[in-house]
């Protein structure tokens, strides 16, 4: 699971608005002004038939500042991603 859910950062960070791209979701910002420090994706690949899916999760981040709920506060009632 993606850390970012739990940031601090998570509605201004550069990053997790990439991976918000990877994902063809909505974005908490259009506009991200915080740059993370050393982040760690990793990125798993699942292959079928007719198509590939591709996971990004934030697993690591120097910049990372612990606030529980972060994500839900900013997007209450929706389902959190996972």
């Amino acid at each position: 699971m993606c850390i970012c859910i739990n940031c601090h950062y998570v509605d201004r960070c550069t990053t997790y608005h990439a991976v918000e791209h990877q994902h063809q979701q909505p974005h908490l910002t259009e506009s991200p002004d915080f740059e993370a420090t050393e982040p760690s994706i990793n990125v798993n690949i699942r292959t079928a038939v007719d198509y590939v899916e591709m996971e990004w999760d934030v697993v690591g981040c120097e910049s990372f500042l612990e606030e529980a709920g972060k994500w839900i506060k900013l997007r209450p009632g929706e389902p959190v991603p996972t």
